[in-house]
């Protein structure tokens, strides 16, 4: 089950590597977004006014191993 979303509005000329990078910090999430909107087209530059689904997505923790003697 997906977390949910949230919406974005393009501005005219925005890219989804850009979106990618603004709200996750990763432009490898362009195929979550590009899922997540299958209205929109997967064209190089985006519309104007275009609602977009940015999908929340759970971030990995790295957790440091604890030796055995400290737990």
């Amino acid at each position: 089950m997906g977390l949910g979303y949230l919406l974005h509005t393009t501005r005219e000329g925005e890219r989804w590597d850009v979106i990618a990078w603004q709200y996750y910090r990763d432009v490898g999430q362009v195929p979550a977004l590009l899922a997540a909107n299958p209205h929109a087209a997967q064209a190089a530059l985006l519309p104007s006014g275009l609602v977009l689904r940015v999908p929340l997505i759970a971030r990995a923790t790295v957790v440091a191993a604890v030796p055995p003697w400290r737990v």
